[in-house]
């Protein structure tokens, strides 16, 4: 049944497909779509406007139209078919993965040199794998670990990303673009309940895009009911600091 009720409206000509809007929607009513922010469905969107300061770009309003009614029920059934295909979808194929084997290794926080540029600069990767959705929320080499959130591009900008940023710490990577929101938030939630971590730097680059992975930290951090030191740091696309400021948790 249709009636004329308050809704979210997305431009998308201003709409950068950053997700924030993805995280902010409890009812999933929004899912990045080619690159773009859309409505789902009417009738998963309450109208509350949960969303609305999430966006950087002003893309997101309330509107007044003619739309479903908000079905709540329908919102928990979609949730649960979500869920459901996310645990098929991640679900580990018997032989494994050579990539999703847990290593710890041994030359973490050696001195990394760097006096000339025939010298060989000594990696400060301490374990194995990096991507975060392939580290269990309970590997070993998480625990009590000062982390490194990096978003994938960060690696290649910064000239001496290991010398000025992995040193002495354990580094996980992703892209908040181009991989799932909801499944960084659910894992980060579950590093931060499990992993009694110390602190917390996130590595961004200047594009908004990247500027969601910040955001989903913060609000894992809020999920998990925990309070770590938060410091992000932002790079320019050609390796320069932009920011680094410390963040309240």
């Amino acid at each position: 049944m249709k009636n004329v009720r308050k809704i979210i409206e997305i431009d998308e000509e201003k709409c950068d497909g950053c997700g924030n809007c993805v995280i902010s929607c409890a009812e999933g009513a929004i899912r990045i779509i080619d690159g773009k922010a859309k409505l789902v469905r009417d009738s998963y969107c309450d109208g509350l406007g949960a969303c609305l300061g999430e966006c950087p770009q002003g893309a997101l309003r309330l509107v007044e139209r003619e739309a479903e009614e908000f079905d709540p029920e329908a919102v928990e059934e979609y949730l649960r078919d979500l869920e459901h295909r996310k645990t098929v979808e991640v679900h580990p194929l018997p032989c494994g993965c050579p990539s999703s084997h847990v290593r710890t290794f041994q030359n973490n926080g050696g001195e990394i040199r760097r006096e000339s540029p025939t010298e060989r600069c000594d990696s400060a990767l301490s374990h194995w794998p990096v991507q975060l959705n392939l580290i269990p929320a309970s590997a070993p080499f998480l625990k009590g670990a000062d982390l490194l959130v990096a978003a994938d591009c960060t690696v290649l900008a910064c000239p001496n990303f290991h010398r000025d940023f992995l040193k002495g710490k354990v580094v996980v990577m992703g892209c908040p673009k181009l991989d799932k929101a909801e499944e960084y938030l659910k894992k980060f939630t579950e590093i931060f309940k499990l992993s009694g971590i110390r602190s917390l730097m996130v590595l961004e680059m200047e594009v908004p895009c990247c500027a969601a992975m910040a955001s989903i930290v913060k609000r894992s951090l809020e999920a998990a009911g925990k309070e770590i030191p938060l410091e992000e740091v932002v790079i320019g696309v050609r390796g320069e600091i932009l920011k680094r400021e410390k963040m309240a948790a």
